[in-house]
């Protein structure tokens, strides 16, 4: 026996007819590929359905309701900003006195409702009038928007800061007693000291004074306003009497 003889009949190898022959029996055994339609719709309804009229139709409403939705969005966008524009100061990137009364009425209803503490603060800077009298209106617009970032940068995020008019500010301590206000208050004039303003390389002697009232249950935004400017006033007269 030969190297590689298995001692077994050999095998006939098909011929090419035999093969053709069982690859044709083979696939004549599997059912036809299914054939796809590729259909579209408008708005869930096939397309085939639709006449051209009804189709025109409708996609000339689905163009007029997308153009509504835009037009929509853009009112929308020009109302948030046209509404942040009324609320901020015309110079400063604070409330004006509009919106901090706006806000200082829904801090009094919280404080109504909730019974927690919340504090105003009315200021007014000190040698304003002499800044814009020596070195002219653009370094007391310098002034202001320095006094505004050095307000804002004080409080907390909850806290409101608007420009009452002219040199006058508001603060709305959220949550905050007289006591823990005069704290802060009382911070603003050793800032100053420590850190004055200058304009153009000269020192400008700046201050301010202030006056604080809780904001309580009862007593309406100008009610309160109007008593804080009180002690304000209070507190500038001691101060001029102590110099």
């Amino acid at each position: 026996m030969k190297i590689g003889s298995t001692g077994r009949p050999a095998r006939t190898r098909p011929t090419s007819k035999t093969t053709s022959a069982s690859a044709a029996a083979a696939y004549s055994s599997v059912s036809a590929p299914r054939t796809i339609i590729d259909t579209t719709s408008i708005m869930g309804i096939p397309e085939a359905e639709l006449t051209p009229k009804v189709r025109d139709a409708i996609m000339t409403l689905m163009e007029e309701v997308d153009t509504l939705r835009r037009s929509v969005e853009g009112i929308t966008k020009r109302l948030e900003n046209a509404e942040r524009l009324a609320d901020q100061d015309s110079l400063l990137p604070l409330y004006n006195r509009r919106a901090f009364v706006r806000e200082l009425t829904r801090v009094q209803a919280t404080v109504e409702r909730y019974g927690t503490a919340a504090s105003l603060i009315y200021i007014d800077l000190d040698g304003f009038k002499e800044v814009n009298d020596t070195y002219g209106h653009q370094a007391g617009d310098y002034v202001l928007s320095e006094i505004a970032l050095r307000l804002a940068a004080s409080v907390r995020e909850t806290d409101i800061v608007g420009r009452l008019g002219g040199d006058e500010f508001g603060l709305i301590l959220s949550r905050t007693d007289h006591e823990a206000a005069a704290t802060l208050t009382t911070r603003f004039p050793a800032e100053l000291e420590r850190n004055p303003i200058f304009w153009e390389g000269t020192r400008l002697n700046v201050g301010m004074s202030y006056g604080i009232v809780p904001i309580e249950a009862g007593v309406n935004a100008e009610q309160a306003l109007n008593s804080a400017d009180g002690k304000m006033y209070q507190h500038k007269k001691v101060d001029k009497g102590n110099k």
